[in-house]
């Protein structure tokens, strides 16, 4: 009896891992299913010319009523606006991946590091290369609020910021403690992201489906970033990986 308790306590250990294992890779895939889905509806419906009522009407609700030229409240909302739209710039993200991934080396932890700039590029790449696929011209309802340089679908902000920083967020939520400071670190990394995609249609660079469509493809590679990087770290880990 005594030599069956380990064997059995084994056998509970590994059902209750391959049963977490099982419902994380289901999780993922139908969240990946319905981002995908998401993005090609929303790029049919564009395509078609259905969401051009939707996006001008959510536009004009950040315009003041009877000067649509005008944006929403006072001048220094304009230029707050400005500075959160720069969370979600090449810049800014490109600074703030160098950072993450030469910290991670810096730490030996080479599979993270190459998951995390794997995030960042696969994202920067797919909206570029999607943007020339779909050449949708920018909004021309009202003044830009900001400088543009590329086409509006999908919106480049939004799929880098979602992708980045909930990359971000899945590598310090694995090795956070509490459940509480996980929510935390995932809501603020929420917050950021919808502020980032509201200023883009706020300073008229973007129409709101480019936003939503943003989402969704970003939604994608943090998905992938959450399956790489997001294992719990656990203390006296094994040898370092070269």
């Amino acid at each position: 009896m005594l030599g069956r308790l380990p064997v059995s306590g084994l056998a509970s250990t590994l059902g209750r891992v391959r049963g977490r294992l099982s419902g994380a890779v289901i999780a993922t895939f139908m969240a990946g299913s319905l981002a995908i889905w998401g993005f090609l509806t929303l790029a049919g419906e564009m395509r078609e010319g259905e969401t051009r009522a939707i996006d001008e009407r959510l536009m004009l609700l950040m315009r003041e009523r009877g000067d649509q030229n005008d944006p929403l409240g006072p001048r220094w909302l304009e230029e707050a606006m400005r500075d959160v739209t720069a969370l979600g710039g090449f810049t800014v993200l490109t600074l703030v991946t160098i950072v993450a991934v030469v910290t991670l080396m810096r730490a030996r932890r080479w599979r993270k590091a190459l998951g995390m700039a794997t995030v960042a590029l696969g994202a920067e790449l797919t909206s570029d290369v999607l943007k020339l696929a779909y050449a949708r011209p920018r909004p021309d309802l009202v003044p830009h609020g900001s400088y543009v340089y590329s086409n509006s679908f999908p919106s480049g902000h939004s799929t880098l910021s979602v992708a980045i920083y909930f990359t971000l967020a899945a590598l310090l939520a694995a090795g956070a403690v509490r459940p509480s400071s996980r929510r935390m670190i995932y809501m603020v990394a929420g917050s950021v992201v919808l502020m980032i995609g509201a200023s883009r249609v706020y300073l008229g660079v973007h129409w709101p489906t480019d936003v939503a469509a943003g989402w969704a493809l970003g939604s994608i590679w943090a998905l992938i970033g959450w399956r790489w990087l997001g294992e719990p770290t656990t203390a006296g880990a094994g040898p370092t990986q070269h």
